[in-house]
């Protein structure tokens, strides 16, 4: 509900002084309502009549400030000048502010006025009509649906409109803002989906290069030296053919090649080949069996970066990854040595961990990576359950 202003609006001082300098122009040319003779005229002086006009005008002033209290004092003021000549700018006047009430009032006012003046309207139009059986007694009610029901209802109008528009208005607002949050996640996501992929396909890479390349540089062998950089030619070029492709598919139609195919569990082979390649001692379990593709792929990224991080930061040892499809889920198990190490290492950010993390949660699987105790001492476990059953479901 709109907030009421303490002061009245400059509308309201001009709709008052408007209402009070019309009623005076009417006294000075002696135009009244009702002539002295009338019956119901208790103050025939000309000017009674400008006791309720004034206080009507003042009432005008409160018309939004207090709409309640400007009608009911107006309703006493326009008792009055029925007692007098009366004055056209009094009725104007109350009509508007019967208005008023409806349109600025609390809820519960706006509801009832219309009804209220409604049964007046009615009983104005019955009762005379029973009391004095003449025609022309159906004027009154006539007058008192003018006076009192015709502007209420027209409040009601008027304030339903304004509800109506105040609705729509806040519904585009909140529109507007579940828009502006949605790109927002949606950007969010994007870049999140960016950053693995970016982390996932490079890191491999460059972990490798940085090994070798600090493996070279500590140990003056000239055929130890060969050898690591054979082995930092490779994945740079490899590293540099990912982010290529990563840059293509990103540029949206700036070349006409096709994105590269999406990993599979089926390149896990190679995969592993090209870690041992890098120095790792893998072993490789793994009975996957058929699985969709959205679990592939996030099977496949979680091997990839496990490896890396073995490479950067696992003892000398054995490193296992198995793979097991159940009815349900596939499991992911990868051991690599954890403790103290002695040759060169890179060095980690933690994005890899919040990668594989994210892609499990993305198919509401769980993760979890840390420090075992093994039979073979300790041991840093990474495992990831990810669901199948929900995934081929919404495939289907």
């Amino acid at each position: 509900m709109a907030v009421r202003p303490l002061r009245p609006p400059r509308f309201d001082v001009a709709v008052a002084l408007a209402g009070l300098v019309g009623g005076l122009l009417l006294w000075a040319f002696g135009l009244g309502v009702r002539p002295d003779s009338d019956p119901i005229v208790l103050f025939g002086s000309r000017w009674a009549l400008l006791v309720p006009l004034g206080v009507t005008a003042c009432c005008e002033l409160l018309r939004r400030t207090a709409p309640r209290t400007a009608l009911a004092v107006g309703t006493l003021a326009l008792t009055a000048d029925v007692m007098t000549q009366g004055s056209i700018a009094t009725i104007v006047m109350y009509t508007d502010l019967m208005y008023a009430a409806v349109v600025y009032g609390s809820p519960a006012t706006a509801r009832r006025l219309p009804w209220i003046t409604g049964v007046l309207t009615l009983a104005g139009t019955l009762v005379p009509y029973a009391a004095w059986r003449e025609p022309e007694a159906l004027l009154i009610g006539l007058v008192v649906g003018a006076v009192t029901f015709a502007p209420a209802s027209t409040g009601l109008i008027v304030r339903n409109h304004r509800d109506a528009a105040d609705a729509a208005r806040l519904q585009a607002e909140q529109t507007a803002l579940l828009a502006e949050m949605d790109r927002v996640q949606a950007v969010t996501a994007e870049r999140s989906r960016m950053a693995r992929e970016l982390h996932d396909l490079v890191a491999n890479h460059l972990s490798a290069i940085a090994i070798h390349s600090t493996a070279a540089l500590s140990l003056d062998d000239p055929a130890t030296s060969k050898d690591a950089l054979a082995v930092i030619r490779e994945n740079s070029v490899q590293g540099l053919s990912e982010m290529r492709r990563l840059i293509g598919i990103l540029r949206d139609g700036a070349d006409d090649r096709e994105p590269a195919a999406v990993p599979t569990l089926d390149g896990l082979g190679g995969l592993v080949d090209n870690a041992r390649a890098n120095g790792l001692d893998v072993a490789l379990d793994a009975e996957p069996g058929a699985v969709p593709a959205p679990v592939e792929l996030a099977a496949y990224r979680i091997v990839q970066e496990s490896l890396t991080n073995a490479l950067k930061h696992a003892s000398p040892g054995r490193v296992g990854v198995s793979l097991r499809r159940s009815a349900d889920a596939l499991e992911i198990r990868v051991t690599s040595p954890h403790g103290h190490r002695d040759g060169p290492r890179a060095p980690g950010s933690g994005a890899g961990l919040v990668g594989m993390r994210e892609r499990t949660a993305l198919l509401d699987g769980s993760f979890e990576a840390g420090p075992e105790d093994g039979p073979e001492g300790k041991l840093w476990v990474v495992r990831a359950t990810l669901p199948v059953t929900d995934v081929e479901q919404g495939e289907a």
